[in-house]
């Protein structure tokens, strides 16, 4: 089971819905997408009625299996907004960052309790081609005015103590952490507060626009589901099948493997140093992701990122062997001073991910259906923004957001099987073969580059 969902504060589950119902605005899913949309559109819009719809439990799949990383950048990092919306990353640094402040004053309003910590991110390079990228990257961030502090050997292994480091870029302010199944369902909890209706163990399983309106028809393993008419309807199912066709191949769904170790000694992190508690990543194609909780456990996650054909999703994908151990292999690389550590939990979770590496948003069904998809791993705290861009979309309104060109944009789509699989395939093998060849791009990725696709590793 994962780490952040074997807890005790797990609340216990909510009815599905077994009858006919009708709501103002329907949220299908009950990820961070839908909980933050269904909280917010309470607040926007308080008169009108609104019901969530959860196939499972709230927070369980992505949104209570990561690693906790909430971050201001709403363009899956400064690179990937530079490089396609560079007219506008100022304004997208600017709403991201007032984003994560609004995050932070949820969580005090409501007291959830989920150890949220505005602590930076430290990009660490382990090869020397990586601190030539991070020297590149100082400099764009430096003339765009982004705080950060480019660090040599020295000064990132003062801060954290791997002897794999290399050099180093710190982000003092733009990242916070947070135990990611307690802020789900600390939304949960408010959106119930708030008079939002939740449904859960309720799989929506059609949608389509009738003579009386919109019409979802639900179904439930604990008997007969039930259908719902909609003024307006919400998709937020993450890397699930979407109910709109025209989205089918605009997402892939990645597995991604995570670790958990034991609660760290005093002397054990004595050895690491690690005193400021930044989230922490690596610089390569393949990359890990680690940061400490609350008790010193260290969470240590990524670098496979593994799809299965036909965008497979399933239970028993997420106990992948090698792939943990291959995991638990580079952990030890990393802190050899750590040898007697023992991992606690081991599990995974399946992330959408699209073209562009950052979400995209859109409407369907005359403007009454909105979805936000595409978070690809970086939506703990975007989802935010999405849920508020298809509240803006679906009341007709213009704002800030609405007129971004990353907003009124999409990505390409993947192509259909068996080339899906096989560019994917080629695509992370592509990615591996660069990390190992001094981040040197084959032409397969010089490609993508200037087609302007990609696949998160």
């Amino acid at each position: 089971m994962p780490y952040w969902l074997d807890d005790p504060a797990r609340p216990d589950p909510l009815p599905p819905l077994s009858d006919a119902a009708e709501a103002d605005l329907v949220v299908v899913g009950g990820g961070y997408t839908g909980l933050w949309t269904a909280l917010l559109a309470r607040e926007r819009f308080p008169s009108r009625s609104v019901l969530l719809l959860e196939g499972g439990r709230c927070g369980d799949q992505a949104s209570g299996r990561n690693g906790g990383f909430a971050s201001a950048s709403l363009t899956h990092g400064f690179w990937n907004g530079l490089s396609r919306w560079p007219d506008e990353l100022q304004t997208l640094d600017r709403l991201g960052e007032e984003n994560l402040a609004a995050i932070g004053r949820t969580v005090e309003r409501h007291g959830i309790n989920c150890d949220w910590r505005v602590t930076g991110e430290l990009s660490v390079a382990t090869r020397p081609h990586q601190v030539t990228e991070l020297t590149e990257l100082s400099e764009e961030m430096r003339a765009r005015g982004v705080e950060h502090t480019l660090l040599d050997q020295a000064g990132v292994r003062a801060l954290v103590d791997s002897p794999t480091y290399v050099g180093g870029l710190l982000e003092p302010h733009g990242t916070a952490l947070v135990e990611p199944a307690r802020l789900a369902w600390g939304l949960r909890q408010a959106c119930l507060d708030a008079g939002v209706v939740i449904h859960e163990g309720t799989r929506v399983t059609a949608l389509d626009r009738g003579a009386a309106g919109l019409r979802l028809e639900t179904a439930s393993d604990a008997g007969p589901g039930g259908s719902v008419r909609a003024g307006q309807v919400a998709l937020a199912t993450n890397a699930f099948p979407p109910l709109l066709r025209r989205l089918s191949l605009m997402t892939v769904p990645v597995y991604d493997y995570v670790l958990m170790t034991e609660p760290l000694t005093a002397e054990q992190m004595a050895a690491i140093g690690w005193s400021g508690r930044q989230g922490i990543g690596d610089s390569a194609n393949q990359f890990h992701y680690y940061r400490l909780t609350r008790d010193n456990r260290i969470l240590w996650g990524g670098y496979d990122a593994v799809y299965h054909y036909g965008s497979r999703i399933s239970p028993e994908l997420e106990s992948a062997g090698p792939t943990h151990d291959r995991l638990a292999r580079h952990f030890f690389e990393t802190f050899p001073q750590l040898e007697d550590v023992r991992f606690t939990h081991r599990w995974a979770g399946v992330i959408d991910t699209c073209t562009r590496f950052a979400a995209f948003f859109g409407t369907a069904l005359r403007g009454d259906v909105a979805y936000a998809l595409g978070y690809t791993g970086l939506g703990v705290a975007a989802t935010r923004f999405g849920a508020q861009v298809m509240l803006d979309l679906l009341s007709g309104e213009e704002t800030e957001r609405t007129r971004l060109e990353m907003v009124r944009s999409k990505p390409l789509p993947f192509p259909p099987e068996p080339l899906r699989w096989t560019g994917i395939r080629l695509t992370t093998r592509s990615l591996a073969k660069a990390d190992a060849d001094g981040g040197r791009r084959n032409l397969w990725l010089r490609a993508l580059d200037r087609a302007g696709l990609g696949f998160d590793s």
